[in-house]
């Protein structure tokens, strides 16, 4: 497949990064030395322009594309290059964009301004950090099989009563699958005799109540009936994770600074709490209680910010912060200060794109603690060769580094075991060091 990458940022470039192994990549931008650097650092070709413009297009061969997916940081950007794609070819058109206005007119209009696939960068994070706050100590966490399959990356924290213990001692829910563990960049897929150490992260797949119950389990004590949860910052990320907390049952107080923004804010959020002051008060914060709070939320206008503000609140007692960074390269670093979860904007957007160019016979696609390890839902056909098999017989097809997490059976779910029999129909939860994955979908 001819692929078309117009922006060659943080999202374009990991985008054609994960495309270019397996598609023939273009990358346009109009940055001649980050064209020229790119050339050299991907196996793709690039070509210095500007996106919307029909002769560069062209000249990157638009009318030959299967895909084009516009990620620059602009919005109309992004638009008008799908648009003039539409125009003159048949390439299936995907537009990353920001405001959540352009996707609203998108979804009413059935698929307008030439965009086939619309991705809304503020949306898809604040739905990861919601995801994440939603359960207590997770580290990044997903569905599959319509929310009948959860999996969750946990930090194993010093002192848990976990350390120390193999993933059988640990293996004591009905529901839930060890599938890996991720320690010093390395994946390890989980087996009966992997020790689970303080420091490391535990992947683990099964039933929302037994995840849940896991998590009880790594610290216990502090999975509350109700989470106390502050956002701190108006911005549009923030506005759309106090949206989503209230849709699950949340009432969320949210810090902002700017008054006419707060109110505005107080108006479309009926169960939030809207404080207006600066967050980097620390006798409002004190006042405020901002130590009892279970989750605290930074999305301000900048990466310095939320990390002055997740520490201040870390420093007052708050018991996890989730921060926003813009700057990709700052997320690592971010958790390793004591932030507990860094959500870089860019990186959900190239994931979610990523995901979608990818699936094919894929139900769905997750990528595990920034992109080391995978996850991917398939469905099993009639003619499918596990058909019939049991799993301890069906594995020894598939590359080292997999395992099968969870089945799911109609309505049923279904603990994997080894004497487990491949069933038609069954949806397969699978979990595999990324490398392997090009493998596994060519298996099934």
């Amino acid at each position: 497949m001819r692929v078309l990458v117009i922006g060659a940022g943080e999202v374009g470039t990991s985008i054609a990064q994960d495309l270019a192994g397996t598609h023939e990549v273009v990358v346009v931008d109009r940055d001649e030395e980050l064209v020229e650097e790119l050339q050299y650092s991907i196996d793709v070709l690039s070509i210095a322009g500007d996106g919307t413009s029909l002769d560069t297009l062209e000249r990157a061969g638009v009318t030959d594309a299967d895909m084009l997916i516009a990620c620059t940081d602009v919005d109309e950007t992004n638009i008008v290059a799908c648009a003039t794609a539409s125009a003159v070819g048949d390439a299936f058109t995907i537009a990353r964009v920001k405001r959540p206005s352009f996707l609203d007119t998108w979804e009413r209009a059935n698929g307008a301004f030439g965009v086939d696939y619309m991705v809304c960068t503020d949306l898809l994070t604040a739905d990861t950090v919601v995801n994440v706050a939603s359960l207590p100590s997770a580290h990044d966490a997903d569905w599959f099989a319509g929310g009948t399959v959860q999996i969750a990356e946990f930090a194993i924290p010093e002192g848990s009563d976990l350390c120390g213990q193999t993933v059988e001692e640990a293996d004591r829910f009905d529901s839930l699958t060890f599938v890996g563990v991720l320690r010093d960049g390395d994946v390890e897929i989980a087996s009966g005799e992997t020790v689970l150490e303080a420091g490391s992260y535990v992947v683990v797949v099964g039933t929302p109540s037994d995840v849940l119950a896991f998590a009880d389990e790594l610290v216990p004590g502090e999975v509350p009936e109700r989470e106390d949860v502050v956002i701190v910052g108006g911005s549009e990320i923030g506005f759309q994770c106090a949206t989503l907390f209230e849709e699950r049952g949340f009432s969320p107080r949210l810090i902002e600074q700017e008054r006419s923004r707060a109110r505005w804010l107080a108006e479309k959020l009926p169960k939030t709490v809207v404080l207006q002051s600066d967050a980097t008060d620390v006798g409002f914060l004190a006042r405020e209680h901002i130590d009892t709070a279970d989750v605290v939320v930074a999305a301000l206008g900048s990466d310095e910010q939320n990390l002055l503000i997740c520490l201040l609140a870390k420093r007052l007692g708050a018991n996890r912060t989730i921060a926003i960074v813009e700057h990709t390269a700052y997320v690592d670093l971010f958790e390793t200060v004591g932030i507990d979860v860094a959500v870089s904007p860019r990186e959900v957007t190239a994931e979610q794109i990523t995901r979608f160019t990818s699936e094919g016979q894929m139900e769905k696609i997750s990528l595990i603690h920034h992109d080391r390890a995978e996850a991917i839902e398939v469905q099993i056909d009639a003619e499918n060769v596990f058909v019939g098999r049991p799993i301890n017989e069906a594995v020894t097809d598939l590359p080292t580094g997999v395992v099968i997490g969870a089945i799911t059976r109609g309505e049923e779910y279904v603990t994997p075991r080894g004497d487990t029999v491949i069933e038609e129909g069954d949806h397969l939860v699978i979990f595999a060091e990324t490398e392997r994955v090009a493998k596994i979908t060519s298996l099934l």
